[in-house]
């Protein structure tokens, strides 16, 4: 195909809306099931980069789970522990493949935002990973192909208009890219910048120990970023995105917001949230949203007399700030990478409540000192990798 026409563009009034190659020739992408619209194609195309490049990392099969053209998550797929598959809501026994452990992951980890994702894997989808995506509210996926069993699964959802996309694992984009903006194009070469252990070499603090488990997070937490749009933060643990702070004009805002969502992923495995029982009535998503309320400062919303009531079989013990701050104090070796310097310390200061050890960012601040300091001080260890990844 070389045109596919779409219902229209970012908005509904924005229209006449397509794709196509500007060249005339043929497009990398052929929708194999429903009619994705202009977002969802922005998401898959920014996905699909990001897990194929998880994937020449690692070896291992990956996934993403992407919303308005950011990762909500991002993981290579290792395998799940019971604790995870409870917090991810995934069967015990249900039967697991590497790349449905990688969509698991990347979708799990910040259910909030993955709600309605569009998902990309850097395998063929199996019938696994489309038993997977079945259960969740998603509005389609990308993946370099599809087993038989896969494809007829996900034609089922959404009463046949899931959107199921097929992309060429051969293509290659031209080396200049175009885009406008009010009329106006832009051209740059595109981001060919490859993220590989070399970029964590210039280690800067007194601790120069980056094992090899936090350097796989560190690539992780970079490839992450490099279709993350800027500002933005990424915590890794354990072979996935568990924090990701997207679009913020401040940094330091961006490490707190995406520090919020590790300290939440990290909240979800404690007995205190393990230990909910919920009403056996309430769905996936009312028991995510009732147990990211849970966590908050706002947990009258949910625990107030009247309010409880309609959502757990049990009325829950406060998760007091307290038992909340002693339970993330015992977290550690968490990744942290940023797309651009640190001005300030405070961001590691902030970084460390959420239990980072490791830190990748590019360096060339004037307080750069500053920031080495405050590493050294916690015995953090941080490299400069001199390589800036914004992305717009």
């Amino acid at each position: 195909m070389s045109e596919i026409l779409l219902k229209y563009g970012c908005n509904p009034n924005q229209k006449p809306s397509r794709i196509y190659m500007e060249d005339g020739g043929e497009l990398p992408v052929t929708v194999v099931n429903g009619r994705p619209g202009y977002i969802n194609f922005l998401d898959a195309l920014n996905a699909w980069q990001l897990v194929s490049e998880l994937k020449e990392m690692s070896g291992i099969p990956s996934a993403a789970s992407f919303k308005h053209v950011s990762p909500a998550g991002a993981a290579i797929g290792l395998p799940l522990t019971d604790t995870l598959k409870a917090i991810y809501r995934v069967d015990p026994d249900a039967p697991m493949t590497p790349l449905s452990n990688a969509y698991a992951r990347a979708r799990g980890a910040d259910r909030m935002s993955s709600f309605g994702d569009f998902a990309a894997l850097s395998d063929v989808c199996d019938k696994e990973t489309a038993l997977l995506l079945k259960r969740e509210v998603s509005d389609g996926v990308i993946a370099p192909g599809y087993t038989d069993e896969a494809l007829e699964i996900l034609k089922t959802k959404k009463k046949g208009a899931y959107n199921v996309i097929q992309i060429d694992p051969a293509y290659r984009p031209a080396e200049i890219e175009k885009k406008q903006v009010f009329g106006v194009t832009f051209e740059q070469g595109h981001n060919e910048i490859k993220i590989e252990p070399g970029v964590l070499s210039n280690v800067v603090t007194k601790n120069k120990n980056i094992p090899d488990e936090a350097v796989r997070d560190l690539l992780i937490s970079l490839i992450t970023l490099k279709y993350t749009q800027s500002n933005s933060v990424c915590y890794v643990c354990d072979g996935q995105a568990i924090g990701i702070g997207a679009g913020q004009q401040s940094r330091i805002h961006c490490t707190r917001l995406a520090g919020s969502k590790a300290d939440n992923w990290f909240l979800r495995q404690s007995p205190q949230v393990m230990g909910l029982k919920f009403l056996d009535s309430l769905g996936r998503a009312e028991r995510d949203n009732a147990t990211d309320v849970y966590m908050s400062e706002f947990d009258d919303d949910v625990l107030a007399d009247g309010r409880w009531q309609g959502i757990f079989a049990e009325k829950p013990e406060r998760f007091t700030p307290g038992e909340k701050r002693k339970y993330l104090d015992s977290v550690k070796g968490v990744s942290l990478g940023s797309d651009a310097f640190f001005p300030f310390g405070d961001n590691i200061e902030r970084a460390r409540r959420s239990g980072v050890d490791y830190v990748a960012q590019p360096g060339g601040s004037i307080r750069d000192d500053d920031v080495i300091a405050a590493c050294d001080r916690y015995g953090m260890a941080m490299a400069f990798t001199g390589i800036r990844l914004f992305h717009h």
